[in-house]
């Protein structure tokens, strides 16, 4: 009542699936075991150094939706003081929105985009609206060293 060769097509789709499945499982014990340093940053505060990369993000802001030069910074992660805290991460902020008040300060920030900056910080902040590209938001700042 079977085809013939039922018990072949049976046979393959097996090993079909079993080979499948075989990569998968490979995967799983090849992740590495959590990582037992997964320590919160240093803490930063008023008046302490951030480095890292500084890029350029496109943004719109203001009532017309005008376009705001908008930066951020990349960096090792830091935990922010009391009440921020880590900002509900486990490792505490990594992206840094620099926020300029000034054309001065768009343009002091333009020349190093793609490169590795230090701003001293002066007001710092977790990200809470909608709109914030960043894990912090750093409002007043001044730039320390160039690299």
């Amino acid at each position: 009542m079977t085809k013939r060769g039922f018990g072949r097509q049976l046979a393959l789709c097996a090993i079909i699936a079993g080979m499948m499945a075989t990569p998968a499982a490979w995967a799983q014990q090849d992740q590495p075991a959590p990582a037992a340093d997964n320590k919160p940053g240093t803490l930063i505060k008023t008046g302490d150094v951030l480095s890292g990369e500084l890029n350029a993000l496109r943004g719109r802001g203001g009532k017309k939706g005008k376009r705001v030069a908008t930066y951020q910074l990349t960096s090792q992660p830091h935990r922010l003081a009391p009440p921020g805290g880590l900002c509900g991460l486990e490792t505490g902020p990594e992206t840094f929105q620099i926020v300029t008040s000034s054309d001065a300060q768009a343009a002091q920030l333009k020349g190093f985009v793609g490169k590795e900056v230090s701003l001293r910080v002066d007001e710092i902040a977790c990200a809470e609206d909608a709109g914030e590209m960043s894990e912090a938001i750093v409002s007043k700042w001044s730039v320390v060293t160039k690299r």
